[in-house]
């Protein structure tokens, strides 16, 4: 066994974060608010290429007010990603509304434009779509976006995945009117946890400001006229988020060339890396394969010979059709078979924490490889 663990994906901290955090004790704000809030807030939304953003207490969070600022009501029904966390359809359950749920293709794994087509068919009346950008590979977002405003309906996109990852040149978190990215402790920079909503729009910025800080009403006394929540970042927080902000292109880079290195590595064998297009440049957050064969060998038998190696991996995301929480909802598909049913049976995520050496992912490449 290998004497250190290997790890799935874990937070790289360089030391600008400590500047930040100590100008947050120096000034004495360490509550909410403050310097580090408004400064991540801007910096973020000039990398993303959005005009105003909200810091938040998770991506999560963050999702749930832009449920709100759609309009989601109780009895709604939103189209959603099927492949995902299972925080990215939470937010629709928090205010009542009917998450449906639609197949990916094969592409990019993510939502199928052709399924989506079908769920508007079957509910017309759905004005809301949640996407996400699975592993950090954006979706087909022209697509996506041209059959939302076809139909009416807003698009959010859960870009927790993909920060730093562009789609024909344009970063995501920008092709929703709403957006939503996340700094959990193991995506591409972190804030050890947090997130943020991106719009375009100043409004709408301004009231999930107003909703994130308990809603409360410009007055000499505490005077609530709407439910509000304890959503906004702290100061202190949203210091780490500065100084990681200015490494992000060389994680993405590390994240890079560990997918290159497993795919050159595993060549020999039936498996295969996730998907991308040619004109998307993902951020590799997590790289994953698929094996490709119906051999005896399955992606659980993987994970525990890694695991005995002291490697961690992790089965791809179970999708939420097959969820017991939501075994009930409606599931849109347009293959004979579902396409995220096959990915969930066949597929493994690998270890992508860019302080992996070399030397470790070799290892790891040799331990699959034995493996058939």
């Amino acid at each position: 066994m290998a004497q250190k663990r290997i790890l799935l994906s874990s937070p790289t901290m360089h030391g600008e974060e400590q500047k930040f955090i100590k100008e947050a004790f120096d000034t004495n704000w360490i509550a909410p608010l403050g310097a580090n809030v408004d400064g991540f807030e801007r910096e973020m939304a000039d990398y993303i290429g959005v005009n105003h953003a909200a810091a938040c207490v998770s991506g999560t969070s963050a999702l749930h007010l832009a449920i709100k600022l759609a309009g989601v009501k109780r009895g709604d029904k939103v189209l959603c990603s099927d492949m995902t966390f299972a925080a990215t359809v939470n937010p629709v359950v928090y205010e009542g509304a009917i998450p449906v749920f639609v197949d990916s293709e094969r592409e990019t794994w993510n939502m199928d434009p052709v399924a989506l087509k079908k769920g508007f068919e079957k509910y017309p009346e759905c004005r809301c779509v949640v996407i996400v950008n699975l592993y950090g590979t954006p979706a087909k977002l022209d697509e996506i976006k041209k059959i939302c405003d076809e139909n009416n309906a807003i698009l959010i996109e859960d870009a927790a995945e993909s920060l730093s990852a562009t789609y024909k040149g344009i970063q995501t978190g920008t092709f929703g009117k709403y957006n939503a990215i996340s700094f959990n402790g193991n995506k591409i920079i972190t804030t050890s946890g947090g997130g943020m909503l991106l719009a375009d729009d100043e409004e709408a910025i301004r009231k999930a400001r107003f909703w994130s800080t308990q809603s409360r009403d410009p007055a000499p006394w505490y005077q609530h006229s709407e439910v509000g929540y304890n959503y906004r970042m702290s100061n202190v927080v949203a210091g780490i988020g500065r100084g990681q902000l200015l490494h992000i292109e060389e994680h993405k880079k590390l994240k890079t060339q560990i997918y290159d290195r497993y795919a050159e590595g595993m060549k020999d064998i039936p498996v295969s890396m996730n998907p991308f297009l040619t004109y998307s440049s993902p951020n590799f957050w997590l790289s994953c394969m698929l094996v490709n064969c119906e051999c005896k060998i399955s992606p659980i038998d993987i994970y525990n010979k890694l695991n005995e190696e002291n490697i961690e991996s992790r089965p791809i995301w179970k999708p939420m059709h097959m969820q017991p929480l939501y075994a009930d909802n409606d599931f849109i598909f347009v293959e004979k078979e579902p396409v995220n049913e096959y990915i969930f049976s066949h597929g493994l995520c690998l270890p992508s924490d860019i302080k992996m050496t070399a030397e470790e992912q070799e290892h790891v490449i040799k331990v699959i490889c034995s493996c058939f």
